[in-house]
C-alpha cells in the first residue's frame, strides 16, 4: 500500500476543574497531543501520537509544521510496509542513500528534539497501518506476547502529606497493586518529599509497590538526601531523580543508593538510552514511544534493556494512542513486567477514542485488535483541533 496523505492535528482539551492537579509543571488545565493520521491510496488510515512535552500540556504547532512540511514529502508515494527504511529516510534526510548503503547513520541536525517527536508520531501510525493491513495487533508484528496479562500501576499521587495516603489508597481500592507518586521541587524541600513518601508507605502498607517520580527536579545532593531519607520505605523505583541532561549525575545517584533508578521518558532515540546504560545510570528503562522515535525505536530500546538485564517500563502518560504503542511493545518484550496507567485528569486517554482500555483487578490483558486497536472520535478531533 502506498502513502497518499500525511496529516497532523494539534489537539488541546480542557481538563475538568475537579480533575486538575498541581505539580512542578504548575496547574495543569489542558491536555495537549499531536494526532498523526496517515492515509493510504485505498483509504486505510493509521494513527500516531507525537509529543511536544513529557507532561500533559505543551504547544504542538512546531510538530505539526515539521510533519506536514518536512516529513510528509519524504513519505508520499512510499510503501507503508517499509517502516524501517522510512525511519532511516526521515532520520538521515538527503543523506539517506549513504546511510542505507553504508549501514550507519548520517543524521539530520534535528536528530534530537521535536524532529524525533514528529518522526515518532509517523512511525506509530505506520505500525498501526501495518497491523491493520495484516489483521494483527502491533504486538504480534513485534514477535508476539511474552505474557497474556500484565500488572498495571496507578500513576498519580500529587496530594500533600496529610492526604497522600488517602489518594493512593483510592488507587489501591480500584485494584491496583502498584502506585506512583510525584516528589521533587513541587514539595519545596527535600524533607517534605521524604515525609510524603513515608506517609504514603504507612498508609498503603508493605505489600503495594510504591514508586516516586521527581520529574528530574532534584540536584544530585538533594536526590542523595531523598534516597537516604526513604531508604526504609521499600521504593520499587525512584524515577528521574535529576535533570536528564546530567546523565553522569544520574549514575552518581544510582551508585549512592540501593533504590532502583528509573529514567528514559525525556530521551530521544536509543543512542541517548545507550549512553545511560554505558554510564550504568539506571535500573529501569522508560522510553516514551511518542518522543523517542516511535514504536520502532522503543523496540530497539526494549532489546537494549533485555541485553543489559534491566527492567523495561515504557512511559505511558499521554493519549490512548501512545499508551497503546507502549503496551504493544511492553507485551512483546521479555524485559517488561509492569505498565503505567494514568489516574490523572486525561481526556485524551478516555475521550479521544470510543474504545476503552480496562484494568481488571490491577491487570491489563495483551492487545488483540488489529494495529493499535483504537480509532479517533472525529467529533472530538474537530472540537479540540487548534489552529497552527
Amino acid at each position: 500500500m502506498k502513502i497518499a496523505n500525511v496529516e497532523a492535528f494539534w489537539l488541546r482539551c480542557p481538563i475538568p476543574e475537579e480533575k486538575q492537579h498541581i505539580s512542578d509543571y504548575g496547574l495543569l488545565t489542558n491536555f495537549d497531543m499531536t494526532l498523526v493520521v496517515i492515509t493510504t491510496e485505498d483509504g486505510l488510515q493509521g494513527f500516531g501520537e507525537a509529543k511536544a512535552a513529557v507532561g500533559s500540556s505543551g504547544a504542538c504547532a512546531s510538530i505539526v509544521h515539521c510533519i506536514e512540511n518536512d516529513l510528509k514529502p519524504v513519505l508520499l508515494g512510499k510503501d507503508v510496509k517499509d517502516i524501517t527504511r522510512l525511519w532511516e529516510e526521515m532520520y538521515n534526510g538527503t543523506r539517506d542513500h549513504y546511510a542505507l548503503a553504508k549501514g550507519r547513520k548520517f543524521p539530520v541536525l534535528g536528530r534530537r528534539g521535536l524532529t524525533i517527536s514528529a518522526m515518532s508520531g509517523i512511525d506509530i501510525a505506520l505500525w498501526d497501518l501495518k497491523g491493520k493491513m495484516l489483521n494483527a495487533p502491533v504486538m504480534d508484528l513485534l514477535g508476539g506476547a511474552c505474557r497474556n496479562e500484565m500488572p498495571a500501576y496507578a500513576s498519580g499521587g500529587w496530594a500533600d502529606v496529610d492526604n497522600i495516603g488517602a489518594q493512593l489508597n483510592g488507587y489501591v481500592n480500584k485494584g491496583f497493586r502498584g502506585v506512583k507518586m510525584r516528589v521533587g521541587v513541587m514539595d519545596k524541600t527535600v524533607q517534605n518529599s521524604i515525609d510524603r513518601v513515608k506517609a504514603a508507605r504507612a498508609a498503603i502498607g508493605p505489600d503495594i509497590k510504591l514508586m516516586a517520580d521527581a520529574h528530574g527536579t532534584f540536584s544530585v545532593p538533594e536526590a542523595k538526601q531523598f534516597c537516604h531519607g526513604v531508604q526504609d520505605c521499600n521504593l520499587y523505583w525512584f524515577e528521574e531523580p535529576i535533570s536528564p541532561d546530567n546523565k553522569r549525575g544520574t549514575a552518581e545517584v544510582r551508585r549512592a543508593t540501593h533504590i532502583p533508578i528509573a529514567a528514559g521518558e525525556s530521551e530521544y532515540t536509543s543512542f541517548d538510552i545507550n549512553e545511560l546504560l554505558e554510564l550504568r545510570g539506571i535500573d529501569v528503562v522508560q522510553p516514551d514511544a511518542a518522543i523517542i522515535g516511535g514504536i520502532s525505536e522503543t523496540m530497539r530500546v526494549a532489546h537494549l534493556a533485555s541485553v543489559h538485564q534491566l527492567e523495561l517500563a515504557p512511559h505511558c502518560w499521554g493519549s490512548i494512542v501512545s499508551f497503546m504503542a507502549g503496551i504493544n511493545v511492553a507485551f512483546a518484550s521479555p524485559a517488561a513486567t509492569i505498565i503505567e496507567f494514568s489516574l490523572g485528569g486525561n481526556p485524551m486517554m478516555y475521550e479521544l477514542v470510543k474504545e476503552q482500555i480496562t484494568v481488571t483487578n490491577g491487570m491489563i490483558s495483551a492487545p488483540v485488535a488489529p494495529g493499535l486497536g483504537v480509532v479517533p472520535d472525529w467529533d472530538f478531533v474537530r472540537e479540540f483541533k487548534q489552529k497552527v
